[in-house]
C-alpha cells in the first residue's frame, strides 16, 4: 500500500472518529452527573437484594448496570418534578423548599443566583440581543457571548454582562461587563450558537453580521 493511501485513509479515520468521540465525551459527563445523583441508594439496594437473592440477583449486581439504572431514576424523577412544578401542589412544596433555603445564607446565594442564570436563559434582555459577539480577547478579534444581564454604571451608561464559554467545553469560560454599544448584535439562538461552541466553528453560518478589521 503506498504511503499516501495511508496518509489519507488515517486522515479519513481521525475526522470520522473525532465527532464520535466529542459526542461519547459530552454525553459521558451527562450520564455520569446524573447516575451520581441516585447512585448511593441505588447500589445499596442493589447490594441489599443481592444478599436476599444471591442465585438470581448476585450475577447482576455489576457497577455498569447500577449506574445504568441510577441514570434512569433521574431522568423519570426529573420528568416528575417537572411535572409537578406544573400543579398547584407541587409549586407549592418548591415555594416551602425555597423559604426553606431563604434561611440557610450560602445556601440560598447558590440556589437564588443558579436560579435566576437558568430564568435569564430562557428570556432575552431588554433592548439587546441573547446571542451577541464581542471584542475578546482583543478588540480586533470577535467571540460569541451571551448577554445575561443589562444594567447601569455610575454615569448612567448602559452595561453589559456578557458570559464567553470556550470551546469545545462550553462550561468554562469569562465574564465580560462590556459597553452596551459594543455588542454585535446576530440573529442566532443560543442552540444554535452552541452547536458552533462546540463544533469549533465547523457547525455555523456562512457569514456573520460584522467585518473584520484588518
Amino acid at each position: 500500500m503506498r504511503p499516501l493511501y495511508v496518509q489519507r485513509y488515517l486522515l479519513t479515520g481521525l475526522l470520522t472518529f473525532i465527532p464520535i468521540w466529542l459526542t461519547w465525551i459530552v454525553f459521558k459527563s451527562i450520564f455520569s452527573v446524573l447516575s451520581q445523583v441516585n447512585l448511593p441508594w441505588v447500589a445499596a439496594l442493589f447490594d441489599a437484594l443481592a444478599r436476599w437473592f444471591p442465585e438470581s440477583l448476585g450475577r447482576i449486581n455489576q457497577g455498569w448496570l447500577t449506574s445504568l439504572l441510577a441514570f434512569i431514576v433521574t431522568v423519570v424523577a426529573l420528568y416528575l418534578m417537572g411535572f409537578a412544578t406544573n400543579r398547584v401542589i407541587g409549586r407549592r412544596m418548591l415555594d416551602a423548599f425555597e423559604s426553606l433555603i431563604e434561611h440557610i445564607p450560602i445556601a440560598h446565594t447558590i440556589y437564588s443566583g443558579t436560579k435566576k442564570l437558568m430564568s435569564i436563559l430562557q428570556n432575552k434582555p431588554n433592548g439587546t440581543q441573547r446571542v451577541v459577539l464581542i471584542g475578546f480577547p482583543s478588540p480586533e478579534l470577535k467571540t460569541i457571548g451571551f448577554v445575561t444581564r443589562v444594567f447601569l454604571d455610575s454615569s448612567g451608561a448602559e452595561l453589559a454582562a456578557v458570559y464567553v464559554p470556550t470551546t469545545p467545553n462550553p462550561t468554562g469560560g469569562y465574564l465580560e461587563i462590556v459597553p452596551i454599544e459594543h455588542l454585535i448584535a446576530t440573529d442566532w439562538s443560543v442552540d444554535q450558537a452552541m452547536a458552533f461552541i462546540l463544533s469549533a466553528g465547523a457547525a455555523g453560518p456562512d457569514t456573520l453580521p460584522f467585518k473584520l478589521t484588518r
